[in-house]
């Protein structure tokens, strides 16, 4: 990459989990950052990087928000289609000189796969410099109320899935960021995918039984039918069409062993071990607490 003060990249999703972990990655190394997303901080608040309104359906700015970029970190939109808005984005991108893509997809979803795969093949057909970030699930879905799991953990300590004993390589969005920051900023393009797991691969039962060992809250995996969990899913706001995909990537857990695997991609590119469920849960034990989930 170019000199890292003068080095500008684009975060797009700019404070969601992994995103807002890179910024902090690339402020600590002294790169410039603008940080694009569906708001802004208010005045006053303490904000790593220069931020930017973005809305990936409304191009109105995109060419704006360009301006003296060298590299982007792309997270797509909550459709079945991103690729929609996101190719003709990197088009711009592109027709601005910018090389380097880092796109935040999923272990699940190969190239040509649905919902992120167009985008992946697009950027291998295209971009001079590109990686994309194929991550398990986060192991933050069981500590951010926002999410169904951590939401069902707080209020009933209850995880509830159609996953039944499959197997999933989860992992922590630190881990994410650090792979990320990497493919950012190497000197040389990473020019591939990285599949992105934890040190094992567990299933929801095992994942209740360390929380109940390491925090003492009872929890415990209940599992529901695909139909079921697709209505948990549109109650929480999601499309439905959206809902249903995400619960039939359970039922591809449970039947094919979609996330069952772990891979060596963290140590590889940031020459460290990835943190497990168990560090993990240890380190946001307070948010387990009967006080904490009282508060709610």
């Amino acid at each position: 990459m170019h000199n890292k003060s003068f080095t500008r990249i684009l975060l797009t999703g700019g404070e969601g989990k992994t995103s807002s972990r890179i910024a902090q990655l690339l402020d600590s190394q002294g790169y410039l950052i603008r940080r694009a997303g569906r708001s802004i901080p208010k005045p006053g608040d303490k904000k790593i990087g220069e931020h930017a309104l973005f809305d990936w359906f409304d191009d109105s700015n995109h060419d704006e928000l360009l301006k003296d970029v060298h590299a982007v970190y792309l997270v797509a939109p909550a459709s079945m289609n991103p690729e929609e808005v996101m190719i003709p984005f990197i088009r711009r991108a592109l027709d601005a000189s910018i090389k380097r893509f880092v796109l935040l997809s999923s272990a699940s979803i190969p190239e040509n796969g649905p919902v992120f795969g167009a985008v992946h093949h697009y950027l291998r057909q295209h971009a001079p410099e590109w990686a994309v970030l194929r991550p398990s699930y986060f192991m933050q879905n069981f500590t951010n109320a926002g999410h169904g799991h951590g939401y069902s953990l707080r209020h009933s300590g209850l995880i509830y899935t159609a996953a039944g004993d499959g197997r999933v390589g989860f992992v922590d969005a630190d881990d994410i960021a650090a792979v990320g920051f990497h493919a950012l900023t190497d000197k040389e393009p990473h020019n591939r995918e990285l599949i992105i797991t934890g040190p094992e691969s567990l299933t929801y039962d095992d994942v209740a039984k360390v929380i109940r060992s390491v925090t003492g809250l009872n929890a415990k995996h209940i599992r529901i039918t695909p139909e079921q969990l697709t209505e948990r899913h549109k109650a929480s706001g999601l499309p439905e069409s959206y809902a249903e995909y995400l619960a039939g990537m359970d039922v591809s857990i449970r039947l094919e062993g979609m996330e069952d695997h772990v891979t060596d991609t963290v140590l590889r590119v940031t020459g460290r071990e990835p943190r497990s469920l168990e560090q993990f849960i240890s380190l946001n034990k307070t948010w387990f607490s009967m006080d904490n989930q009282k508060a709610l």
